[in-house]
C-alpha cells in the first residue's frame, strides 16, 4: 500500500513538472506563427521568380548591370515579395494570435523579431555589398544562407518547426555557392518551395487545431 501511493505521489509530482516546463515554454514561446502566411510567402517567391526569370530571358545584353532597368524591375520585384510576404505574415498572425488568445507584441515577439532580423539584416546588407562589387552568383546563396541562419536564432523563441526550414535554407545556400550559375533556381526552392511544405505542415500541425 504504502508503494502504491509512493507511486502515485511520484506520477503526480512528474506531471506537475511537466505542466511547469510546459508552462515556461508557453510563456518564453511565441506560437502564433501561421502556416497559411507561409504557404502564401511561397507562392509569391514563385511568381516573383516567374517575373524574374521572364526579365533574364528577354534582357537584350549579355551582362546585366546595376544601372540597368532589367536590374531595378528584378529588384523591384523581389521589393514587392518581401512586402507582401511581410503583410501577409502580419495579417495572419493576428488573426491567429486572436484565436489562441495571444498578443501579438509581447515579450516573446520581441526577441523573436530581433533574433531574426540581426542575421536578416546583415545578410541583406552584405548582400547589396556583394552586387556592388560585382559578385552578383553569390548574392542568391547569401541570401538563403543568412535567411537560414535568420530562421534557426529566431527559432528559440517560436515553433521549433522554424529551426528545420533554417537548417534547410543554409543546406541550399551551400549548394548555391557550389553551383553558382543556378541561384534562381535555388531561390525557387529555398523561397518558394520550401516556404509552401514549410507551412503545409505548420497548417495542418498547429492551425487546425
Amino acid at each position: 500500500m504504502f508503494f502504491k501511493v509512493l507511486n502515485m505521489d511520484t506520477q503526480n509530482y512528474l506531471q506537475d513538472l511537466k505542466e511547469i516546463k510546459d508552462l515556461m515554454n508557453k510563456s518564453s514561446q511565441f506560437i502564433s506563427l501561421s502556416g497559411l502566411s507561409g504557404i502564401l510567402a511561397g507562392i509569391y517567391a514563385l511568381i516573383g521568380a516567374v517575373v524574374a526569370y521572364y526579365l533574364i530571358e528577354n534582357h537584350d545584353e549579355y551582362y546585366i548591370t546595376l544601372e540597368s532597368s532589367t536590374f531595378k524591375l528584378i529588384l523591384l520585384t523581389a521589393a514587392l515579395v518581401l512586402v507582401a510576404s511581410l503583410l501577409t505574415a502580419y495579417l495572419c498572425t493576428i488573426n491567429k494570435a486572436k484565436k489562441v488568445g495571444e498578443k501579438v507584441w509581447n515579450a516573446s515577439s520581441r526577441r523573436l523579431l530581433i533574433n531574426f532580423f540581426i542575421p536578416l539584416v546583415t545578410g541583406g546588407i552584405f548582400a547589396i555589398l556583394l552586387l556592388k562589387n560585382g559578385y552578383y552568383g553569390l548574392v542568391a546563396p547569401i541570401t538563403l544562407l543568412f535567411y537560414g541562419l535568420a530562421c534557426v536564432n529566431a527559432s528559440k523563441y517560436t515553433l521549433r518547426d522554424v529551426r528545420y526550414l533554417g537548417i534547410t535554407e543554409i543546406i541550399l545556400g551551400l549548394l548555391a555557392v557550389e553551383f553558382s550559375g543556378y541561384g534562381l533556381y535555388f531561390w525557387v526552392l529555398g523561397f518558394g518551395i520550401c516556404h509552401i511544405v514549410y507551412g503545409t505542415v505548420m497548417h495542418f500541425k498547429y492551425d487546425r487545431k
